[in-house]
């Protein structure tokens, strides 16, 4: 097992070349994409990234002296406003970016492998900022998506080799009982021990009733019937909220869809393909789910329900265990949500249920709330924010590295974005 020095030093190797990869390989126009909500600039993300490192790790721990101050209100993300990051002038260009994010990136490894024994507070805030770039690598996917780019250099997207298997879509079971949900209080000095973020914590047990739950996500087969019943169109299905969205988003499929000479096709990145029923349904509004599930006399999963079937009653942090097996998962663009969904049967979770981890962010029915005893961390933009206004989304996509995910892991999605990775799956009704 890799000490906590050499995991953070491994893990920031990784996401530095993952991140570097999805920008260095853009032309230049592709640099100079236009506004886009969703988005942002891909300069801008690689800049932000190291004033992250630089603002809490080399400044915050290292008593540094500031590098470049007069840039901070450019790549603070709570300071300038979104669409500013469009400006002509306003962000740096590539070279002076990633000059500025190689040294920074660089001085932090110096820091992190010159010590030979690093302090609690040392390693939390190294785990903290690289979990927040991994964040940024994420949305660099997206922005490829959203933007119809090439597939990250590092993906198998579209040829993926992910076993195929028969296994059937059905529903398992979960036990009435006891579950624990969310990640302890760390104890004092203890904080890196099992890092989570604070919209994690403090965890507490709950009791449910037994329900049941899909084994696998809704797949493209699936919802390609509500499709073609013509759902988008049947008032029935939709709420108040789904309603209001379609109006100011009015479409008859979801995101990235296209029916040429009566087949749909689908575009990831830059390619178009027939829809392979078998795949996960991916790019998905919660209303969209919502709707979907009224359509098919379903409902969503709690986020507690979903925690609780992940974990099973020993509240393990990975749906096989206490520890990350990325080869058994969809993560880091492995197959960018072109794996099956009954693929990967060896990472079930203790009751059954398949790819709980990777291939989609998933909706559940609950808005994204802080916890009761919630106390903000050393970044107070993190989670509170969103709180009220969002909805959780549990699990992790394909783009997701996999030192950021666990089954606890509280992801905050606007109810109305059908841009990033995000699927579900569903519940049997409550009789």
């Amino acid at each position: 097992m890799m000490s906590s020095q050499e995991e953070l030093l491994s893990n920031i190797d990784r996401v530095d070349q993952r991140m570097l990869s999805l920008i260095e390989d853009l032309s230049e126009e592709q640099l100079a994409i236009p506004y886009e909500r969703g988005i942002n600039p891909p300069i801008w993300e690689l800049g932000h990234s190291a004033f992250f490192y630089e603002y809490f790790l080399l400044r915050g721990f290292y008593n540094q002296a500031p590098i470049a101050p007069e840039l901070d209100d450019m790549w603070d993300s709570f300071v300038i406003p979104h669409e500013e990051r469009w400006s002509p002038g306003v962000v740096p260009g590539f070279e002076s970016t990633l000059s500025y994010y190689r040294d920074v990136i660089d001085q932090t490894r110096e820091h992190l492998a010159s010590k030979t024994e690093l302090t609690d507070e040392e390693v939390y805030l190294g785990q903290y900022v690289i979990a927040h770039q991994c964040m940024h690598v994420e949305s660099l996917v997206w922005c490829r998506q959203t933007s119809g780019f090439q597939a990250p250099v590092y993906s198998r997207s579209g040829n993926s080799g992910a076993p195929a298997t028969t296994t059937p879509t059905e529903d398992v079971e979960v036990p009435a009982g006891t579950y624990f949900i969310g990640v302890p209080a760390p104890a004092e000095g203890r904080k890196s021990d099992n890092f989570s973020f604070d919209n994690e914590r403090p965890g507490f047990e709950i009791e449910l009733p037994d329900f049941r739950i899909s084994s696998t996500l809704v797949s493209l087969g699936d919802f390609l019937a509500f499709v073609e019943d013509d759902a988008y169109t049947r008032e029935e299905f939709w709420s108040f909220g789904g309603a209001y969205w379609l109006r100011n988003n009015p479409r008859t499929a979801p995101a990235y869809w296209e029916k040429r000479d009566g087949e749909w096709w689908i575009r990831r990145f830059d390619q178009w393909e027939k829809i392979d029923p078998t795949l996960p349904l991916l790019h998905i509004s919660y209303w969209e789910a919502e709707a979907y599930c009224n359509w098919a006399g379903r409902r969503l999963p709690s986020e507690f329900e979903w925690e609780a079937a992940a974990r099973g009653a020993e509240a393990l942090k990975f749906p096989t265990g206490n520890f990350m097996t990325a080869g058994d998962y969809d993560l880091d663009c492995r197959f960018a949500g072109t794996a099956p969904v009954t693929a990967f049967p060896e990472s079930a979770s203790p009751f059954g249920c398949l790819q709980m981890i990777g291939s989609a962010w998933e909706w559940t029915s609950n808005q994204y709330l802080p916890f009761d005893g919630f106390c903000v961390d050393m970044y107070a933009y993190m989670s509170t924010l969103q709180f009220a206004t969002h909805n959780t989304c549990k699990g992790g996509s394909g783009a997701t590295d996999p030192s950021l995910i666990r089954n606890s892991y509280r992801q905050a999605y606007h109810p109305d974005r059908s841009d990033v990775f995000v699927g579900f799956r569903t519940c049997a009704p409550v009789i």
